[in-house]
C-alpha cells in the first residue's frame, strides 16, 4: 500500500507547502489576516473531515465546541491571572471535549438526518447560552476583548507571536501538527473501521465491533479540534466574538469542506482558502455590499453541482486520468478447492470440541399479532454441517437473525458453547465466535478487499473496541497473515488491492464469505451463499463450501437443494415458523411430507427418471 512505501510523503509535502505559502499567497491576492484565519478554519475542518468525510457524520452543531473552547480560553486570558496561550488554549480544547462527550451521549443515539438536526438544535441551545445565562462569562454580544496574541514561555524568557507573519508560524506549525495527529488516526486500526462504519456501520457492527463507541471517539476527537480553532481565533482577533457559537459558524465549516472535499483532510483546508479569498474579494475588490452572500452562494452550488467530490476530488480523478493505468487482471475463477487450506486460519478458543454447540429452546419471535417464528427447538454438534430449507415466508431469515442476536427473540432462550446469548449484542455474539454471511452482500464498496478482509480480522485481532488511534495497520499482530490465508480460501489473492465495486458477482459473494471467516468463527451461518449465480459460479461455490466445511460447524441456508442435499449432513425443514422434519438428506428427501410441501415431488420424479 502506498501509505507502506512512502509513509511520510504527506507530512513532507504538507510542510514544504506551508513554508512555501507566506512567499506565494501574497503575489495572489491574500492578505496576511486572510492566510491565518484559513489555517485555523482548515484546523477546524480536519476534525469535522474526519467526523464527516471518514465517518459519515454530519454534524451541523461544530460552532458549539468552537465557541466553548474559545470562550473557556478567552476567559482564561482575560479575566483571571492566567498568561500561558498555548495552556489556555489545550485546556479549551479538553473542555471541548468533555462537551463534546456530554453531547454525543445524546445525540449518538440517532443516526441520518436525526442525528444532524439533533445536532442543529444543540448548537441553537449553546448560542442561547452564551448571550443569556452565561454572558457575565462569555461577555454576551460583546464577547470578550483583550485576549493576548500566542506566546511561548521558555522559561528564561517569553516569546511572543506579535506580528501577521509571526502569527502564521505560530497557527501553520499547530495546522501542521493537527494535520499529523488526523493522519495517524486515518492511518490506524481505528480509522479503517471510521470507513467501515461510514459505508455500512451495521455490518461493521456483525463484524464485532462497537460502532457507537468508535462514533463516540471521533465526535469527542471533532469537538477537540473545534475548541483549539476557536482558541487560536481569540488569540488571531485579539477578541473571543459572540459569532462563533452561531450557526452560521458550522454551516461554513460544512460548506468549506464541501467545496474542498471530504475525506481527504486537505479538503477543509482548501475549501477555507476558497471560501475566505471569495468572501474577500466580493466584499472589498467588487464592493458588492450585503449581496456578496448570495453571489457567494451561488458560487458554492456551482462548486458543489460540476465538483461532486470537491476541489481536492477533482484534483485526484484528473490526476488519474492522465496516470497511465495498468491492465485490470481478469475476474478471477474460484480454483478447486484445497479441503486442508482452512485449517491454516484461526479459531476461537471454545468450552468443548465435543457435544452441542448451539442449543436453542422454544424460540419464537412476533411482529405485533404477526409470529415469524414459534416455539422452536434446534440444535448443532461440533464439526456438523446443518442446512435449513423451506419456502419464502416459513421464518428462515429470522430465524438466523435470532440465531446471531441481531433480533431479540420474544421467547426461548439460545445457548453457545455454553453461555446463553438470547439477548446479547451482534458485535458481542460474533466476539464468542459466531458469525454469519448475508443472502444480499453486505460489504464496504468504497474499499478495497483486503480492507474489507481487514476490518473483518480486526474483530478477532483487537477485540469489540480498542483506541489505538496512533497505530498503524501494518504493527498490527497476524493481521496481514489472516488477510491473505483468507483470501487464499475463498480465491481472492490476487484481487487483495482491488476495489469491491470492481469484482464480478461471484468473486463478491466469496468475499462475502471470507469476510465471515476473517473473524475466526466456530459456528458459521450462510445465508443463502449460491443466491444469484450462475450454474457454473453454483458448482465452484460448492467446492469452496466444502473446504470451508472441514473441522467447521457450519448452518447453511438455501434454496438449491440439489447443492444442499450434496453439502450439509442434517437437514431442519421450516413451514410457517415451525420446524416441520429433521433428518439427513436422504431421509428429507424421501419424506412424504417434505415431497408435497417443498420439493414438488422431486422423490417420485427421480424414481420415474
Amino acid at each position: 500500500m502506498p501509505t507502506r512505501q512512502r509513509p511520510f510523503i504527506v507530512e513532507i509535502l504538507t510542510l514544504l507547502a506551508l513554508i512555501a505559502a507566506p512567499f506565494v499567497l501574497p503575489y495572489l491576492g491574500f492578505n496576511p489576516t486572510t492566510i491565518n484565519r484559513i489555517l485555523i478554519w482548515g484546523l477546524v475542518g480536519i476534525g469535522f473531515d474526519l467526523l464527516f468525510g471518514f465517518t459519515g457524520l454530519l454534524s451541523f452543531g461544530q460552532a458549539a465546541f468552537f465557541g466553548t473552547g474559545g470562550m473557556f480560553a478567552a476567559y482564561l486570558l482575560t479575566q483571571t491571572s492566567f498568561t500561558n496561550t498555548i495552556a489556555a488554549a489545550l485546556a479549551g480544547t479538553v473542555v471541548a471535549g468533555v462537551v463534546g462527550y456530554l453531547i454525543g451521549l445524546l445525540a449518538l443515539r440517532r443516526t441520518g438526518i436525526y442525528f444532524a438536526m439533533i445536532t442543529v438544535a444543540i448548537a441553537e441551545v449553546f448560542f442561547f447560552l452564551e448571550f443569556n445565562p452565561l454572558s457575565a462569562y462569555t461577555g454576551g454580544e460583546n464577547g470578550l476583548p483583550g485576549v493576548p496574541p500566542p506566546n511561548l514561555n521558555l522559561g528564561f524568557t517569553t516569546l511572543t507571536f506579535g506580528g501577521n507573519w509571526q502569527m502564521y508560524g505560530f497557527f501553520a506549525f499547530w495546522y501542521f501538527v493537527g494535520l499529523v495527529i488526523a493522519l495517524r488516526i486515518v492511518r490506524s486500526p481505528v480509522g479503517l473501521l471510521l470507513r467501515a462504519i461510514r459505508d455500512n456501520p451495521l455490518r461493521a457492527q456483525a463484524l464485532g465491533h462497537d460502532i457507537r463507541g468508535y462514533k463516540m471517539t471521533v465526535f469527542v476527537v471533532a469537538a477537540m479540534y473545534a475548541g483549539f480553532g476557536g482558541s487560536l481565533l481569540g488569540m488571531l482577533q485579539g477578541f473571543m466574538p459572540p459569532d462563533a457559537f452561531m450557526f452560521h459558524t458550522s454551516g461554513e465549516i460544512v460548506m468549506q469542506t464541501a467545496i474542498g472535499g471530504a475525506g481527504w483532510l486537505f479538503g477543509p483546508l482548501l475549501g477555507a482558502t476558497v471560501w475566505l479569498y471569495l468572501s474577500d474579494f466580493f466584499q472589498t475588490t467588487l464592493e458588492l455590499g450585503a449581496t456578496w452572500r448570495l453571489v457567494l452562494g451561488i458560487v458554492f452550488v456551482l462548486l458543489v453541482v460540476f465538483l461532486r467530490h470537491g476541489l481536492v476530488g477533482a484534483i485526484v480523478d484528473l490526476y488519474r486520468l492522465v496516470r497511465p493505468r495498468k491492465p485490470a487482471p481478469a475476474p478471477a475463477v474460484a480454483a478447486a478447492a484445497n479441503p486442508g487450506e482452512d485449517k491454516l486460519l484461526r479459531r476461537k478458543a471454545t468450552a468443548s470440541s465435543a457435544g452441542t454447540i448451539l442449543q436453542v429452546t422454544g424460540l419464537t419471535k412476533r411482529y405485533g399479532g404477526l409470529v415469524a417464528n414459534s416455539d422452536i427447538d434446534f440444535s448443532v454438534q461440533h464439526g456438523e454441517i446443518r442446512g435449513i430449507i423451506g419456502p419464502n415466508g416459513a421464518g428462515k431469515s429470522t430465524f438466523f437473525k435470532m440465531l446471531t442476536c441481531e433480533v431479540i427473540p420474544s421467547a426461548g432462550k439460545i445457548v453457545f458453547d455454553g453461555r446463553d446469548i438470547t439477548t446479547l449484542g451482534v458485535a458481542d455474539a460474533c466476539q464468542l465466535g459466531l458469525t454469519k454471511s448475508y443472502q444480499i452482500n453486505q460489504l464496504f464498496d468504497r474499499l478495497t478487499v483486503r480492507q474489507n478482509l481487514a476490518i473483518a480480522a480486526l474483530g478477532e485481532l483487537r477485540g469489540k473496541f480498542k483506541l489505538d488511534l496512533f497505530k498503524s495497520l501494518a504493527r498490527v499482530a497476524g493481521l496481514d497473515p489472516q488477510i491473505a490465508r483468507t483470501a487464499k480460501l475463498v480465491h481472492l489473492g490476487d484481487r487483495l488491492d482491488t476495489p469491491v465495486a470492481e469484482l464480478a458477482y461471484g468473486e463478491k459473494r466469496r468475499l462475502e464469505i471470507g469476510l465471515a471467516l476473517a473473524t475466526s468463527p466456530n459456528l458459521l451461518l450462510l445465508d443463502e451463499p449460491l443466491a444469484g449465480m450462475s450454474p457454473q459460479e453454483r458448482v465452484d461455490t460448492v467446492a469452496l463450501l466444502k473446504a470451508i466445511a472441514v473441522g467447521r460447524t457450519m448452518i447453511v441456508i438455501d434454496h438449491d437443494m440439489d447443492s444442499m442435499f450434496e453439502l450439509v449432513e442434517r437437514i431442519t425443514v421450516l413451514q410457517e415458523g415451525r420446524v416441520l422434519v429433521e433428518g439427513t438428506p436422504d431421509e428429507i428427501r424421501t419424506n412424504a411430507e417434505v415431497q408435497e410441501a417443498y420439493l414438488g415431488g422431486l422423490g417420485e420424479e427421480a424414481g420415474a427418471a
